[in-house]
Parts: C-alpha cells; sequence; structure tokens
C-alpha cells in the first residue's frame, strides 16, 4: 500500500464520520454556501498576476513538519499582495496538519479563488467545499476511477464550483481527461518514491487539450523555472512548500514574485 491508498483508505472512514455528524443540509445552511464562485481559470490567467496558486501546508507525508507555527490569515493576505493569483488550502488534518478552519479564515480575508486541496472521493466533500468558501476543488486522477472522476467533476459543476484535475503521468492523463475540467495539474513529484522532475511537466504540457488551464504543481523553486514553463506552455503553478519552508511564508513569496516579474519578459504591471 503506497501513501496515497493509505490516505483515500482513511479519507472513506473520515467522511462516513464527518456524514453522521454533520448533514448535507446543514452545510447547505452555511454563510459562504450562496457566494459567486471566483473563477482560478480566470485568475490564473490574468496577464496583470503571476499565475502562482499559493498553497498554505503546515506538512505533509514526505517531508514531515514543514511550518506548523504560520498563520492562515497573515500568509494568506500576504500571498495575493506579493501578487499571487490564487490560494490552495489543504483541509487535511491526519496528513497535512490542515483543517476546514484554516480555509474558511482564508476565505474571510481574501477575495480571490481558492482551491480546497484535499484528498476528494465523495460528493459530500465537494457540498462541504462549497459551505467552507472554496471556488475549486481537487481530483486526483490516481485515487479515482475514471468515471468516478467524471462524476464528481460534473457534480461540482452542478454546484458552480471549478475543477482541477491532478496526473502524475501520461496514463493517468489519457484515462481520466473529460469535458468537465476546468484546469489540468502536472504533479512533478512521484507518489511511488516522492522523487520530483520538471521532466514530468515537460513531457505533458503538450497533450493537455488547450481548452483546460494547465497548472505544473511541485518541486518549483527557482523563478527561472516559472519563465521556462510559461514558454512551455503552462499557464500556472501550485508553489507550496517552497514558500512554506520559510520562517515568513509571505515574505518568501513576496521575494520569489518579484525575482519572476524581473525575469518575465511578457509581465504586464497592474494598473489601477
Amino acid at each position: 500500500m503506497n501513501i496515497l491508498d493509505k490516505i483515500i483508505a482513511h479519507k472513506k472512514e473520515e467522511v462516513a464520520e464527518r456524514k453522521s455528524l454533520v448533514p448535507t443540509k446543514m452545510l447547505e445552511r452555511s454563510v459562504f454556501f450562496e457566494n459567486k464562485v471566483v473563477s482560478m481559470k480566470k485568475y490564473v490567467t490574468l496577464p496583470t498576476k503571476t499565475g502562482i496558486i499559493a498553497e498554505f501546508k503546515r506538512k505533509s507525508p514526505s517531508k514531515g513538519a514543514i511550518n506548523s507555527a504560520a498563520k492562515v490569515e497573515k500568509t494568506s493576505i500576504g500571498y495575493m499582495q506579493a501578487g499571487a493569483s490564487a490560494l490552495s488550502v489543504l483541509t487535511d488534518k491526519e496528513f497535512f496538519g490542515g483543517s476546514n478552519e484554516d480555509l474558511i479564515t482564508a476565505r474571510k480575508f481574501n477575495f480571490c479563488p481558492i482551491l480546497r486541496k484535499d484528498f476528494i472521493v465523495d460528493e459530500y466533500q465537494i457540498v462541504e467545499a462549497k459551505s467552507i468558501g472554496a471556488d475549486c476543488i481537487l481530483l486526483i486522477a490516481a485515487a479515482l476511477e475514471p468515471k468516478r472522476l467524471e462524476e464528481l467533476a460534473i457534480f461540482a459543476h452542478k454546484l458552480g464550483l471549478e475543477v482541477l484535475m491532478e496526473v502524475h503521468d501520461q496514463e493517468e492523463l489519457d484515462r481520466s481527461l473529460n469535458d468537465h475540467l476546468d484546469l489540468v495539474g502536472v504533479n512533478n513529484r512521484s507518489l511511488k518514491t516522492f522523487e520530483v522532475s520538471l521532466d514530468t511537466s515537460y513531457d505533458l504540457v503538450g497533450q493537455i487539450p488547450d481548452k483546460f488551464v494547465k497548472i505544473s504543481e511541485s518541486g518549483i523553486s527557482d523563478p527561472q523555472t516559472l519563465v521556462d514553463l510559461k514558454k512551455g506552455g503552462f499557464d500556472g503553478f501550485l508553489i507550496g512548500e517552497n514558500f512554506m519552508k520559510s520562517i515568513r511564508p509571505h515574505q518568501a513569496a513576496y521575494n520569489f514574485m518579484n525575482k519572476y516579474r524581473e525575469l518575465s519578459p511578457d509581465f504586464k504591471t497592474e494598473t489601477v
């Protein structure tokens, strides 16, 4: 059993328990449930933004503790002030140290697209995502059968949420692409070895249809890499660990994004 299998097994138990404690009807009464969704595919491609989906992540199975002291409010506001296009917030507690409350806090203090980063296996979690203020959900191709992934994507769209599908290789991409996705992310970190290779992104970018917003995820630590990935065909980039490992993630993000803007020939300054 690899780490993903372990996480999914635990997630199914967790969802069953949450269903018994908080019925769907109660989630639908949330103050966030009727909020208009902020489009991640639109914000990621805005020429006045960096295309970066900046992630709040306390720990991971591969790295252990990354930054247990970081505050969601300060970090998320700082990310957006630095020029991020969107936020990603881990809500898995067992393996990533996150919570639904983290996303709720980020929502309260930011008007921007927010991705609920979790391991979604059930429609209940999609209703939950809407109830805590998310605009976009993550569906992991390695964790879902293609038919099930498509069903969940359709359900998310019915609630007005956007969908980011994540793949790790050509096989996952080929079997899981469907018309109900908005963004397709290529995760450069192997689920089996945890090794990171940007070659994964370069190998797959040309295989993703242009109607989807293309995101490169994991292992991005150099602003020049963003310039290269952009030239290669990517619209956006998900970056978390590189910022979160700093004592002040928001400052690390600010420095990184400023350098990227200096290096990027296509960047347009935002006008007021």
